[in-house]
C-alpha cells in the first residue's frame, strides 16, 4: 500500500503519478529487503525496475533511435571505422 512517507523528495523525485498494484507476498517482501539494503525508497525501487523492464522489452525503440542518429549523421564511414565497429560488435553477446 502506498504511504506518503515513501516519497523521497531529497533524492530528486517529484510527486508524480500514484498507483496501487498487487504483488505476491514473497515478491513484496524481497523488494522491501532490497530497497532497504540499497537505501532506496519503495517508489524509487519500483520506478527503476519498471524503467529497466521497459528498456529491455522495447528493443525496437533502441533500434529506431539508432537509425535516427545514423540518418542524421550519415552512414559514410571509412574502412577503419567499419572494421573497428565489426570487431567491437563481434565481442558482444547478442
Amino acid at each position: 500500500m502506498y504511504s506518503p512517507v515513501d516519497v523521497n523528495l531529497s533524492a530528486g523525485y517529484t510527486i508524480g503519478m500514484k498507483t496501487a498494484i498487487s504483488l505476491p507476498d514473497d515478491v513484496f517482501k524481497e523488494a522491501e529487503r532490497f530497497a532497504h539494503r540499497s537505501r532506496k525508497t519503495r517508489s524509487q525501487l519500483y520506478a527503476e525496475a519498471i524503467a529497466e523492464y521497459l528498456a529491455r522489452h522495447a528493443p525496437d525503440d533502441v533500434t529506431e533511435r539508432m537509425n535516427r542518429v545514423c540518418d542524421r549523421i550519415g552512414t559514410d564511414q571509412s574502412a577503419f571505422v567499419a572494421a573497428a565497429a565489426r570487431r567491437i560488435l563481434s565481442r558482444e553477446s547478442w
